[in-house]
């Protein structure tokens, strides 16, 4: 698979390719207007930025602090990872709830907070600059550290598997499209490795990958 594109002909790349850009840009415009549902069965597609879209992310040693947030978050709310990207400003997680209870507004605080709180204790230790270009005034006297741009983020649901190899396809070439990488498989920084070796590959420092749901994609046809 070249890469690490999931169930798409070489046509079907290029204009995948040529609309990462678009797609990001226009989802960034409606961020706070966003509103979580779900229906049993539904894969979703969640992004959420750093705190005015600051290139945050770029720490290894904090990207491996939220991808341990991140499957904890899994774990306690019982969620599979279909595919993810850590980006230097934004994340994107494409996720298949496995509990018929989903709560995906809970799912993205247990990973946010615990992260954004380890940040803060980790910039007070070093009295580093960034704790207070962090630290905004919420009202009169209160200040509040933000980490995370303020908001639900971004979440798509969907219900075939045309839609979710798309969505696979679309995560692993952001890093392509940004040039932060010549090919998804060459960024550290999400599923696109693993699904390049068939599942085979597993870094001990990202998140448990689950891959495609299979289960998901036979109720669909």
């Amino acid at each position: 698979m070249s890469c690490a594109t999931v169930g798409l002909s070489d046509s079907d790349y290029k204009k995948l390719s040529s609309s990462v850009f678009m797609v990001g840009n226009e989802m960034l415009t409606h961020r706070k207007q966003v509103k979580h549902f779900h229906e049993p069965g539904d894969c979703h597609e969640l992004t959420f930025s750093c705190h005015q879209r600051k290139p945050l992310l770029t720490n290894p040693v904090w990207k491996k602090m939220l991808c341990h947030s991140i499957d904890q978050a899994l774990i306690r709310y019982q969620f599979h990872l279909i595919a993810f990207v850590i980006m230097p400003e934004h994340v994107h997680l494409l996720v298949y709830p496995t509990a018929h209870d989903c709560k995906i507004d809970g799912f993205l605080a247990a990973i946010k907070r615990p992260f954004s709180y380890r940040i803060k204790q980790l910039l007070t230790k070093q009295q580093a600059p960034l704790l207070t270009e962090l630290t905004i005034r919420t009202r009169p006297g209160k200040t509040a550290f933000r980490f995370w741009l303020e908001g639900p983020g971004f979440d798509r649901n969907f219900f075939s598997k045309k839609a979710v190899e798309s969505a696979v396809n679309y995560i692993h070439l952001n890093p392509v499209k940004r040039k932060l990488s010549s090919e998804s498989r060459e960024w550290k920084w999400s599923s696109a490795r693993w699904y390049e070796s068939n599942g085979e590959f597993i870094d001990p420092d990202l998140p448990t990958i689950h891959g495609l749901p299979w289960g998901f994609f036979l109720q669909t046809h």
